[in-house]
This record gives C-alpha cells, sequence and structure tokens, in this order.
C-alpha cells in the first residue's frame, strides 16, 4: 500500500501530515508514503526530518476569495496537476489524503484523474478553498470542529504528534519545570505566539511580567526565533520570568504550565485542548477570521477565554488571566473543561478513513 500526502506549505497543514504518516507506519511499517510539497514550503526541513519521501511539484497559490485572480488558476494549475499525476503513477498510490495548502487542489485533481481514492481533512473551522474543492471527490471527509460546514464531514479532530497526544501533564510537570528552570511549584504562565511569535503578544506580556510576578505567577515565555529576548533581572525571591526564542519540545512546555496566553491556530487549539491546558485565545487581528472560530467551540465547553488582539493590555491580562491562574480550583475546572473537547485520537481515526476509501475503490 502507498499513501500520497498533499498539506504543504505552513506547519498547521504538515504537522497533521506528518502524525497521519506515522499512524500509518504503526500500523503497517511496510506501507509507502510520500509528501507532496513545494520548494518554498516548510515541508522541504520537516517531511525529510521525518524520514518520508518529498515529492516537490511547482507552487500554484489559491486566493482565499474570489478575485479575478481566481480566472488564471485553471491555466496555472496544469502543469501542477500534471506534475502531481506523474507521482501519483510512480508510486503506484492507493489513496491521497489532502491537508490544504498550496499542494492539495493539484493533488486531488490528479487523484480525481488518476482514479485515486481521496480522503480530505480540514483542520481550519472555515475551510479553505483546496478542500472545498477536494471535498466533492473525497471517499470521506474529516474535520477538526463540529460546527464545521463541509459536507459530509466526520469529526474527529487534528492529528497529533505522539508526543503530545499521548502527554500526561501531572506526571511530566516536575521535568518540565526543572528543564525550562522554573519553580516546581508556583502557578505557571506559558506564552507564545506562534512559531514566529507575535509582537503584540510579546510587548503586553513584558510589561505586565513584574505585576504577575509579584502576584507569585512565574512565567515562561516563547519570544520567537526572530523577536529579540527582553532583558530580565529576576530578583532573588521572585516568581522567574523566562524568556526563550525558541522551544523545540512543546511537550514539555504545556507540561510545565497552568495556563497559557497564545494565538488561536487551529493546531495550537488542537493541542491545547489534547493535553486540557487552558487558554487565553487571542485570534490573529488579519486574515478571514478563522482562528477566532478555531477557538470558541472550546471557550464555549469553558477550557478558555477570547479576547481581540487590540483588547489585549496589561490591564486585561491582570483583570482576566491573573484571577484563573491565582484560582486552582478554576484552574482544574478549566483543565477538564479542554480535556473533555480535545480529541487525541484524530490520528488513528483518520487511518480508519485511509484504509475504508480504499477498500470502497477496491471493491467499486
Amino acid at each position: 500500500m502507498h499513501v500520497v500526502l498533499a498539506g504543504g506549505g505552513t506547519a498547521g497543514h504538515i504537522e497533521p501530515a506528518l502524525a497521519l504518516a506515522d499512524a500509518l507506519r504503526r500500523q503497517d511499517p511496510t506501507v509507502g508514503i510520500t509528501a507532496l510539497g513545494t520548494e518554498r514550503g516548510l515541508e522541504t526541513r520537516l517531511v525529510p526530518e521525518r524520514g518520508y519521501e518529498l515529492a516537490l511539484i511547482p507552487a500554484v497559490p489559491l486566493p482565499r476569495k474570489p478575485t479575478p485572480e481566481l480566472i488564471t488558476v485553471p491555466g496555472r494549475l496544469r502543469g501542477t496537476i500534471k506534475a502531481a499525476e506523474q507521482v501519483l503513477e510512480r508510486t503506484k498510490a492507493d489513496c491521497v489524503v489532502g491537508f490544504g495548502g498550496y499542494v492539495a487542489l493539484p493533488g486531488y485533481l490528479a487523484a480525481k484523474r488518476v482514479g485515486v481514492p481521496i480522503v480530505v481533512h480540514e483542520a481550519n473551522a472555515r475551510p479553505g478553498l483546496a478542500n472545498k474543492i477536494g471535498s466533492r471527490y473525497a471517499h470521506g471527509v474529516a474535520v477538526s470542529t463540529p460546527d464545521s460546514k463541509l459536507r459530509g464531514a466526520r469529526y474527529i479532530g487534528i492529528p497529533l504528534r505522539r508526543t503530545i497526544a499521548t502527554l500526561d501533564r501531572a506526571r511530566v510537570r516536575p521535568e518540565a519545570r526543572a528543564a525550562f528552570g522554573l519553580d516546581p511549584n508556583l502557578p505557571t504562565l506559558l506564552v507564545s505566539g506562534g512559531s514566529q511569535g507575535a509582537r503584540h503578544l510579546n510587548e503586553v506580556v513584558q510589561r505586565v511580567a513584574p505585576l504577575l510576578q509579584r502576584s507569585g505567577i512565574q512565567i515562561l515565555h516563547v519570544v520567537g526565533p526572530k523577536n529579540e529576548l527582553p532583558r530580565v533581572d529576576n530578583m532573588p525571591g521572585m516568581p522567574p520570568y523566562i524568556p526563550v526564542p525558541y522551544v523545540d519540545r512543546m511537550d514539555l512546555a504545556y507540561a510545565a504550565a497552568d495556563m497559557m496566553l497564545c494565538r488561536a491556530g487551529a493546531m495550537t487549539v488542537a493541542e491545547l485542548s489534547a493535553v486540557g491546558l487552558p487558554a487565553a485565545y487571542v485570534p490573529l487581528p488579519i486574515g478571514n477570521g478563522e482562528q477566532r472560530l478555531n477557538a470558541q467551540p472550546v471557550v464555549n465547553a469553558g477550557g478558555g477565554v477570547l479576547v481581540d488582539d487590540a483588547a489585549l493590555t496589561p490591564e486585561w491580562v491582570q483583570g482576566n488571566v491573573l484571577p484563573v491562574l491565582a484560582d486552582p480550583h478554576r484552574l482544574y475546572e478549566m483543565s477538564r473543561a479542554a480535556a473533555e473537547f480535545g480529541r487525541r485520537d484524530a490520528d488513528d481515526l483518520l487511518v480508519g478513513m485511509v484504509y475504508e476509501a480504499i477498500a470502497a475503490r477496491r471493491g467499486a
């Protein structure tokens, strides 16, 4: 059996694809896996690092909304579809699983042309154009939120890395706090604006950090690799404020934390819900509003709070984050609500959908 994964460009597309690849290999170590990608995407680093084959095809960016540029897409797609078709024929693909991004649409159209079954996974509450089109031809459509509008969709969550999906925060907490130089017993706020950081979140946290420390809260702040680390003078006896440029073990960061202040990307929301970590979500103020939609279900369930980027101030953190961190019972209730909403088994459920699609095509 050989499965082709189509989900390049950003980590939000690539990480679920790689989690599925890992789950497929756990079930059958002989399964062949090839990931479609482009030269400009993060997949050029992430896919080979995980030991999977990467096949590059030309990138054809898709407009997120109907625009005059949309008319030119079919012509620009022809060569990309042909390149994807050649990959499917070379690998004798049994299924194409798409996750959105530049390579998903050519992957879907090539699969339709050569008769390979399609499975679509949509991570965001508001589906992208590629997955809207791909879902029309798919044998199965999986989504990350029960509120998805994709026709015939099955709610499974987002496939996660095993280090996240199997994380026991309470058991790992002593090791995690020691790894970051945190106090083993103090309430802990984790802050991150995503893989590149978020300037506004960084500025607000730097301004409110002294107040949080005086209130008995310690902070682990992931500022982003391109942002300057703030100067910190941790006074003796004060809870630590620890800024770091990047964390490659987010499982340890989640285990160390009692609450997180973060953006609301689909992967972030899925991971925090799966591990039961409550959060203050600050949706990205640009785009089509999908980050707010990503966070809203877990917030409605009681596993987090939501604030607009423009409304995030030191005073808001003092009035809305500090009271949670200072209240162990409220932290427990929010953590439980997040965990009840989260899904840890999406990778195995998606494997099942792949096998169903292949069996249905062979039966037909």
